[in-house]
């Protein structure tokens, strides 16, 4: 029996999530989170991560299976999943791998060059770095040369450019996380994305912000707290709240810094997927589209 792959991708907020959940209902098909912050059971309001206990009945995976103090990355992730759909092949049809993360949605479906072992203590001097001395300390860490070809994107984020730091100290290939090396897959994949008007998106995605601190996110924050510096927890949502515990502003002015930098961070998601091959509509229209497609395969 073939299998087959499919990719439902997309910004936060966007409505993925649902439209993978409902799809999974419907078929008894599993999903693969693709979001490189759900896996740390840690960060549940923070990551909007899905509530596993009422969603018992879906099989989802790869969702709070880890821990913040664990190393973990896509290398990492790519040989799992792909080890998990040997497992699954013969049993489903098709899987859904839904997410946000555009280079974990990479490793498995094309791979990437093997990567050098980060350096916890590297990393926690580059972020302590950052924190005190903003993105263009970082940036003068790395040579002009390397520096050039990095786009945009890589330029503006600073875990990207921590990581581009650790791999050229390392004397590795200072693309080689950001670089396909294209792999064979025992498996079909399918490409797709949730589309929806740029005003609709920022208005959902400042909702969940204010959904998040209701359901207790500044205490989430809280009670990580002596761990923030560790990388899981470098990302939009804690890094405002801590700044806000440091007392540097007031909670109201942090949460306005959540829906910014969760704007700018759909953004860089967004042109990231802009450079695949998806299928891009609405959640609605996704649903119907998906659905025959899966009909298709279960004959």
């Amino acid at each position: 029996m073939s299998f087959t792959l499919i990719v439902i991708a997309g910004p936060t907020a966007s409505g993925k999530s649902a439209l993978a959940e409902k799809l999974s209902e419907q078929f008894h098909i599993p999903i693969i989170s693709a979001d490189s912050r759900q896996f740390y059971k840690e960060l549940k309001i923070g990551t909007a991560r899905p509530d596993l206990e009422n969603l018992s009945h879906i099989p989802y995976f790869f969702c709070g299976n880890k821990s913040i103090l664990e190393t973990y990355n896509a290398g990492d992730y790519e040989k799992d999943v792909l080890a998990f759909i040997n497992q699954i092949k013969n049993d489903y049809p098709c899987a859904i791998l839904c997410g946000g993360s555009g280079l974990y949605i990479d490793a498995v479906c094309k791979g990437f060059s093997e990567l050098p072992k980060a350096d916890q203590n590297l990393r926690n001097e580059l972020n302590l770095l950052y924190k005190n001395n903003g993105i263009h300390a970082l940036v003068s860490l790395l040579p002009v040369s390397i520096y050039n070809n990095l786009n945009n994107s890589d330029r503006n984020n600073p875990q990207r450019l921590m990581r581009h730091i650790e791999i050229d100290k390392n004397g590795g290939k200072v693309h080689a996380e950001f670089k396909e090396n294209l792999q064979e897959r025992n498996f079909d994949i399918k490409y797709f994305q949730v589309d929806l008007e740029r005003d609709i998106l920022y208005k959902r995605i400042d909702n969940r912000v204010v959904e998040m601190m209701e359901e207790g996110l500044l205490e989430e924050v809280r009670s990580v707290e002596k761990y923030r510096h560790i990388n899981a927890l470098q990302t939009v949502g804690y890094n405002e709240l801590f700044e806000y515990i440091d007392g540097m502003y007031t909670l109201t002015f942090a949460i306005d810094k959540i829906k910014q930098h969760t704007r700018n961070y759909a953004k860089r998601q967004l042109t990231w997927f802009n450079k695949g091959n998806y299928v891009k509509a609405s959640p609605s229209e996704l649903y119907i589209k998906l659905s025959e497609e899966i009909k298709k395969l279960y004959k």
